[in-house]
């Protein structure tokens, strides 16, 4: 007898049997499942780091290379300083560059005053040197990462944002994995700076702890990264002149980690992920502000992995492991999905009596919520760093269901809004004369 019989047997027994499991057959989210798959990979990865990383006996990395630090800046203020005076203290026996770039330092007065006000003393901060570049006409985060490279003479160069800050054991943890030729950029770690600013930022904070430290942890085990963050990220600089820097339009980070990958089908390379390197930087404080930030940053990935890169998310450019990932995570899971969840949200709200509406919601938030637990705690056992500051997040765990359900329905109208007004053209990332000048897609 073949599997399908089995199961079609199964569920008839069922069905046959109770209205109970006649109803939860009918109701039950089935596309949840959906997300298994991913989930397990990634634990399968975090348990293989885990046993990995306390098998291996640490060896210590003689291999302390140049490094500059392009410090994008647009609207940090004085909290710029942060940034810097955290990538001054780094332990690091190397030397370390600064290159801070304010765009718009015509009208971006205050955080061209902050760098300006910026000094290292030579003799507490040996090795580390500041060179700041003011952009005086806005042209973009893009401009700002492609100028700063022009003026970098590290051999690694990093990538970071203004308004971050970083442990000072940073620059060692995301360096020493430069030694391995192979490796043509790291992404690290990003949490968040400005947590208990209100109950959106603590939710945020349970993400990134989740959908960052965590996930990229699983996934560098098997060489799928699935980008390197736009806000901490570290680069070798030869080969980013090689593939000719950063390319206009927004989501630069995705766009920058797609072509890497595409680059792989000429040498086999490899991403790290380093969870000892870690940033904190500010998010969202109030709930509109947060939907405006994903109105961008998920209508990027339509525009990135449909309009630019769809010649490109090829087995034969990415190999198999990366495709089927970004098939998985990328298209399905992020394109798919959350009409997959709008449409039986809609259909359920309006087919379904309301006491099966509530069992199939319950359904729903039981499933997100198993899995934020079991995750959480694992991240708690073997990931965290902090584990006494993260374990604080669980007064948020029961809300991360309803907070990634309202945010897959909001996936669905930055999509739609991609899709149907090329939203991408609307970023404050850049100014719309230069997201319109660049080629079209």
């Amino acid at each position: 007898m073949e599997i399908s019989d089995v199961l079609q047997a199964f569920i008839q027994e069922v069905t046959r049997s109770n209205g109970v499991g006649r109803l939860f057959l009918m109701v039950f989210p089935y596309f949840l499942l959906f997300e298994l798959p991913i989930n397990v990979i990634v634990l399968l990865g975090v348990l293989h780091w885990f046993v990995r990383k306390h098998s291996t006996p640490m060896q210590q990395s003689f291999y302390h290379p140049n490094v500059s630090c392009i410090v994008t800046c647009y609207s940090e203020g004085r909290d710029v300083q942060k940034t810097l005076i955290s990538l001054a203290e780094q332990i690091y026996p190397g030397s370390i560059e600064i290159i801070p770039v304010i765009d718009g330092a015509s009208v971006n007065q205050e955080t061209l005053a902050a760098v300006r006000d910026f000094h290292m003393d030579a003799a507490l901060y040996p090795r580390r040197h500041l060179r700041p570049i003011a952009k005086w006409q806005r042209g973009g985060r893009v401009s700002s990462l492609n100028a700063g490279v022009e003026h970098a003479t590290g051999e690694i160069v990093m990538v970071l944002d203004g308004d971050t800050s970083f442990d000072n054991t940073m620059v060692s943890a995301i360096t020493r994995h430069f030694a391995d030729p192979d490796v043509p950029a790291v992404a690290g770690s990003l949490r968040v700076r400005n947590v208990r600013a209100s109950l959106v930022t603590m939710i945020q904070a349970l993400e990134y702890l989740l959908s960052i430290h965590m996930s990229k942890i699983g996934l560098a085990e098997w060489n799928i990264v699935n980008n390197v963050s736009g806000a901490f990220g570290a680069f070798r600089r030869d080969f980013l002149k090689q593939i000719g820097g950063w390319d206009t339009h927004t989501a630069e980070d995705l766009d920058m980690t797609l072509r890497i990958k595409s680059y792989s089908r000429r040498r086999k390379i490899r991403i790290p992920f380093e969870p000892e390197a870690v940033g904190h930087t500010d998010v969202p404080v109030t709930f509109r502000q947060f939907l405006t930030q994903r109105l961008r940053w998920d209508g990027d990935l339509f525009f990135m992995y449909i309009r630019k890169h769809k010649r490109n998310l090829t087995p034969s450019l990415l190999g198999w492991p990366n495709f089927l990932m970004i098939m998985l995570t990328g298209l399905f899971f992020q394109l798919v999905l959350p009409f997959i969840i709008v449409g039986y949200t809609l259909l359920s709200v309006v087919l379904l009596p309301p006491a099966t509406l509530l069992l199939a919601f319950t359904l729903m938030y039981v499933l997100y919520f198993s899995i934020t637990s079991v995750m959480f705690v694992l991240t708690l056992l073997m990931v965290s760093e902090r584990p006494a500051q993260d374990l604080k997040l669980i007064f948020v765990v029961p809300l991360f269901p309803l907070f990634m359900i309202v945010l897959r329905c909001w996936s669905a109208v930055a999509l739609l809004n991609e899709l149907l007004r090329r939203g991408h053209e609307e970023s404050s990332m850049a100014p719309w004369w230069v997201l319109r000048r660049g080629t079209k897609f």
